[in-house]
């Protein structure tokens, strides 16, 4: 493809200065673990279900460790001990501690070798479902052909499961490579996973369990029928990143949406927590081969898209260092990016063109993730056509890697099926026609579109400087220097869930994805 001439000792140095960044939060992420991070070692090993008033079985067991004022040093050891005493599998013994028949935190007649040893039995467990999780994807990978980059990415959210079954095989019967079910409204911010299959949801659909295994099995059944691969996307983010990104492997999902701040953000989230918790999904999604998607994106929907356009790129430097220290390959980090620039400024496709470039040459093997505009929509659905016209052709000459669709009636109401037909018409109709025009092109080395390239990256260099001067990720947060968007590191959503390890803290599972 053509290429921007940009200073590669200044990606390089851009680069180091990121993974700086990103080794000084991971000192923090390294002594504190939270409540929803121990809640996810439970559901790895197995424990899953709902008490009879409808609390998820590792919330209550975690509930029962705080009550035994055990929380510091984890859950891990005080479970083992409590499967050798009850001598039954990982479910019936959850179930005897919330029974009160059990109680966490009980070691007599055990030796600490046994108990470490039942541990690391477990967080095999954990490392084998993870691996098998892999293994299903590549196996169905290597019978039914993926589609080239740009991957067409579309989004269902009726908010019924089975409703959003019916729409994501019929996305995939008119050409979409990745089916996402949009989160309902506001569940990031709830503490635990809802149980079971659910039907009722505003602005999406619950991210559960058992509405990932309907939708996987709808879409392995288009897999079949389409002789190529549709990937499965969902939400892990908020107060549960891990705990979903556990759920995700159960069932053998693609990708999920995971960005290290966007919760902090968008969301209010304790900074040192979401932290924390995107440590934990990240190490879980590297193993089970799951690709993240971050958010940048969303910085573009409270700032300008030309101002702060290097914060974007200073952010994916940033998820990317993050993505490496938690063992993600770049083949696995789906960084973000958005068509935001208000359509009314001169030589807008220009900048698009150049931001869209110096995404894909800063991250060559990384699938990028392409957001359309939604910022500028209107309530003209044919302009709005247009523009998402527009952002496909930017797309396919720079080869992001997925490429969600925009909707014209993103103004005006959640999208019918009829506006994703159209959306995927469009796609497919502009990435034919200009399969190879991002290999016939050239970019001019004084031209408009280098010289913008270059000066993002100056930007984002300076800018990546300042947060290292500055004392590191969580002060520029403080500071507002993402979207305009000031969050204390003391303060937020589940900030009471996160917690400083204790002197006998262990999570087996953490070390053996770790090392």
């Amino acid at each position: 493809m053509a290429h921007i001439a940009l200073d590669e000792d200044q990606v390089l140095r851009v680069k180091k200065l990121a993974k700086q960044i990103a080794d000084d939060t991971q000192k923090l992420i390294d002594v504190h673990s939270s409540v929803s991070t121990e809640r996810t070692i439970l559901r790895l090993i197995g424990v899953d279900g709902c008490t009879e008033e409808d609390l998820p079985y590792p919330n209550r067991i975690i509930d029962l460790l705080i009550e035994a004022d055990l929380l510091e040093n984890g859950i891990s050891k005080p479970f083992a001990a409590a499967l050798l005493k009850s001598g039954r599998d990982v479910q019936t013994t959850a179930e005897l501690l919330h029974q009160k028949e059990l109680v966490l935190g009980d070691y007599s007649n055990l030796s600490p070798q046994e108990i470490t040893d039942k541990e690391n039995q477990l967080a095999q467990i954990a490392i084998d479902l993870m691996e098998q999780s892999k293994a299903n994807k590549l196996e169905k990978i290597s019978k039914y052909p993926v589609g080239p980059q740009p991957w067409k990415y579309l989004i269902v959210a009726t908010g019924n499961i089975y409703e959003d079954r019916t729409q994501g095989q019929s996305a995939a019967y008119a050409g979409a490579d990745i089916v996402a079910v949009i989160r309902t409204t506001a569940q990031s911010l709830l503490d635990h996973v809802p149980f079971g299959a659910t039907t009722e949801g505003f602005g999406g659909t619950m991210a559960t369990q058992e509405n990932f295994k309907i939708m996987r099995e709808a879409l392995d059944q288009a897999s079949s029928e389409q002789n190529r691969y549709v990937r499965l996307v969902n939400y892990s983010s908020g107060l549960c990143m891990a705990e979903i990104a556990a759920c995700a492997a159960h069932e053998d999902l693609d990708m999920l949406l995971n960005d290290s701040m966007y919760g902090i953000l968008f969301r209010d989230i304790n900074p040192i927590r979401t932290f924390v918790d995107q440590y934990f999904s990240r190490l879980i999604c590297a193993k089970a081969d799951i690709i993240i998607n971050t958010g940048e994106d969303n910085y573009l929907t409270t700032s300008d898209a030309i101002e702060e356009a290097y914060t974007v790129t200073s952010s994916q430097l940033i998820n990317e260092a993050m993505a490496v220290n938690a063992k993600l390959p770049e083949e696995l980090m789906g960084l973000g990016h958005a068509y935001e620039i208000n359509p009314q400024q001169e030589n807008a496709f220009l900048y698009e063109v150049s931001h869209a470039q110096l995404a894909r040459q800063l991250f060559p093997k990384a699938p990028i993730k392409y957001m359309p505009p939604t910022k500028y929509k209107s309530t003209d659905i044919f302009f709005s056509h247009v523009m998402d016209t527009m952002f496909n052709m930017v797309s396919v000459t720079t080869n992001q890697g997925i490429h969600l669709s925009g909707m014209p009636t993103e103004a005006i109401h959640t999208p019918l099926m009829m506006d994703r037909y159209q959306a995927l018409s469009s796609i497919n109709y502009v990435f034919n026609i200009a399969k190879d025009f991002g290999n016939e092109i050239e970019f001019k080395s004084d031209g408009f579109i280098t010289s913008r390239a270059n000066e993002v990256l100056n930007q984002s260099e300076d800018f990546l400087n300042e947060i290292v001067a500055g004392g590191g990720l969580l002060n520029a947060i403080e500071a507002g220097s993402f979207a305009n968007v000031k969050r204390l590191r003391n303060e937020g959503k589940g900030k009471d869930g996160v917690f400083v390890k204790g002197p006998n803290y262990t999570n087996p599972i953490i070390d053996l994805l770790a090392n």
